[in-house]
């Protein structure tokens, strides 16, 4: 079997405290879906993740992640497993509550913030799950954030760009809805109409819009409503997240949960998110 020692370390590698927080999950999930054959695997889970991490902080392909991490079929299987069974959002979202709890609050929210961002599709994404967002003139898709007030991630979806923000809003209040019943609250821009508001109401979430002060101009960070701008901005420290790569909506949005989990994991642990500015 291949462990971490025998390699140099990435800076995107998880730290033994960062790794303590989500082995727990994953060493219930070997256990539960063991080999056939009563093996046990060549490769450390923690250098699949590892690898799933260093994939997502630099944006490389999977045929590129280097040679001294697990190859990337092995990798592949893992992240596919993890997103289909809904793994990667269960590591997620107990790394959020943690957080939550660190910070004083409640493990689940009563209010959120939403919003969206049409990203391009990278060459080879498929034409049926792309589209063109009319208003910014971006072909690709559309990831729509429902986020705390702490800036955590409650709930994500990945539509085409075409589709407009009404039905990214009620997908993000059903999901937010199916996945807590404490959120009573949702704060939206203008970019949302009443169609998400009516909505709102049947999944017993008010939805409030958050007007842009008319005599304000160029950009100016709204109240509570700021938080969700700045985790699109902590979400292009990941490579992989800055175009759409991935052939499949799903897969879009586990890379979102993966690269929030590294960020909270850090918060736990007091360690800081090394930057890519300047190389």
């Amino acid at each position: 079997m291949f462990f971490v020692s025998d390699r140099q370390p990435y800076k995107s590698d998880l730290s033994d405290e960062r790794w303590a927080l989500i082995e727990p999950v994953i060493a219930s999930w070997k256990a539960q879906h063991p080999s056939v054959s009563g093996h046990q695997g060549a490769y450390e889970m923690r250098e699949i993740v590892n690898a799933l991490l260093y994939q997502s902080r630099t944006g490389c392909q999977w045929d590129y992640l280097p040679h001294d991490l697990p190859p990337a079929g092995a990798v592949k299987y893992y992240f596919y497993k993890w997103r289909d069974d809904g793994t990667d959002q269960t590591i997620h979202d107990l790394l959020r509550r943690q957080v939550r709890e660190s910070r004083g609050r409640k493990a689940d929210p009563s209010l959120v913030v939403l919003d969206t961002q049409s990203l391009h599709a990278a060459a080879g994404v498929p034409a049926k799950t792309t589209g063109r967002d009319a208003a910014k003139k971006v072909p690709g898709r559309k990831r729509g954030l429902a986020v705390d007030v702490l800036g955590l991630v409650i709930a994500v979806v990945v539509l085409t760009a075409s589709v407009h923000d009404n039905a990214a809003g009620i997908a993000l209040l059903d999901t937010v809805a199916a996945d807590t019943d404490t959120v009573h609250k949702a704060l939206v821009d203008q970019g949302f109409k009443t169609a998400v508001i009516g909505h709102g109401q049947k999944v017993g979430i008010d939805v409030e819009v958050v007007e842009r002060n008319p005599a304000a101009s160029g950009v100016v960070p709204q109240p509570k409503r700021w938080v969700v701008e700045q985790v699109n901005g902590i979400m292009m420290l990941h490579r992989r997240l800055v175009r759409d790569y991935e052939h499949r909506p799903a897969s879009a949005e586990s890379r979102v949960y993966w690269a929030i989990s590294d960020r909270m994991a850090r918060m736990l642990t007091a360690t800081s998110t090394p930057t890519w500015r300047g190389a």
